[in-house]
């Protein structure tokens, strides 16, 4: 009853495939030109094309069971690493929003997570909801709504499906809400998102944090800015004290891995510049407020080695003068240098 805005899912594999094909050749041969078909291509095809000789040319008929088994498993190594480099990919592009660019490494994703899993399993559901979010923010909301489809009878045909994918469910189909404008049920599908994500990753994590941020969007849009700020609070209170626990670790050791994958890290700076842009322009400016994202923002680069953006601190600096008494800022300390091998 919660997804009755959604068409209804094909009924049969091959309809399925039919489906996929279909979606495939109109891409690429009616909604771009031979140069952009090229572009976007080229995206995924110059880092895998190496990958796919081997997958592509038929097994020596003459093999022994047990070389035969060896190539096979081979072969699904390669498969499967196609399948997270596509899908990084498509991730890559949709965080930049280039929604087009993201189409094709998903659609690679897709395929051969088909070919390695099987048109039923569950491991298909990330590249299904990557291709929605790529098709909504391209504007092809009919198309979003046939993966999400896909994806969400996937889901309910998987008993034992994980809390992480359906939380990246209720969050695709919230997105997808919002872009129709049915802001009654995308703040729905986003209250399932947090409750999921903060179920199996806490309610502070960067994965929870951004059900809050979507959800503020639409709030904002709504113009209940009361309710928006409330909730951007939470993702500013999020980022200071996360990064903050990173810092501390940072300064303990000499060598810092950050622990949220580059995916997460990409999604935490989008996030919080997206953020930042709204406190900016906000008719009842708040300079405090401000002052926490951009400070987030800075360390945040900084943990990141992106030091020419590092300067963002500096904002932070005339934004609160107070920040050493207030204990709201902490200063970046000094990059180490790599040990000595001797």
């Amino acid at each position: 009853e919660h997804f009755s805005s959604l068409p209804a899912v094909p009924t049969s594999n091959r309809e399925l495939c039919s489906e996929l094909s279909r979606c495939l050749h109109k891409y690429l041969h009616l909604h771009r030109g031979l140069n952009h078909q090229k572009a976007d291509w080229v995206s995924i095809h110059e880092q895998i094309c190496q990958l796919l000789i081997p997958i592509r040319t038929s097994l020596p008929f003459l093999l022994s069971e047990k070389e035969r088994k060896h190539d096979m498993e081979q072969l699904v190594k390669r498969q499967k690493y196609i399948i997270d480099l596509a899908c990084s990919t498509a991730q890559g592009f949709v965080l930049d929003g280039k929604h087009e660019e993201a189409i094709p490494a998903a659609l690679h994703a897709l395929r051969f997570s088909t070919e390695v899993y099987g048109s039923n399993s569950v491991q298909l559901v990330p590249a299904y909801l990557l291709l929605a979010e790529a098709s909504t923010g391209a504007g092809r909301l009919l198309q979003a709504s046939k993966y999400l489809s896909q994806a969400q009878w996937i889901v309910l045909r998987t008993p034992d499906c994980s809390v992480a994918v359906q939380h990246k469910l209720h969050r695709s189909l919230g997105l997808f809400c919002a872009a129709e404008e049915n802001f009654e049920q995308a703040l729905y599908h986003l209250a399932n998102d947090i409750y999921l994500a903060s179920s199996v990753f806490g309610l502070k994590s960067i994965e929870t944090s951004g059900g809050y941020f979507h959800m503020a969007n639409i709030f904002f849009r709504q113009n209940k800015m009361d309710i928006a700020n409330s909730l951007y609070a939470e993702v500013d209170n999020w980022a200071v004290l996360n990064i903050l626990s990173c810092m501390h670790t940072y300064i303990q050791q000499d060598y810092f891995v950050l622990d949220a994958a580059e995916a997460q890290q990409a999604e935490a700076i989008r996030v919080l510049n997206a953020v930042l842009d709204i406190r900016e322009q906000a008719p009842k400016q708040q300079p405090r407020e401000t002052a926490r994202v951009l400070h987030a923002l800075a360390m945040l680069y900084y943990l990141g080695m992106d030091l020419s953006k590092v300067s963002l601190g500096n904002s932070v600096s005339a934004l609160t003068p107070s920040r050493a008494a207030s204990g709201l800022c902490s200063p970046l300390p000094s990059p180490r240098q790599p040990r000595s091998s001797a």
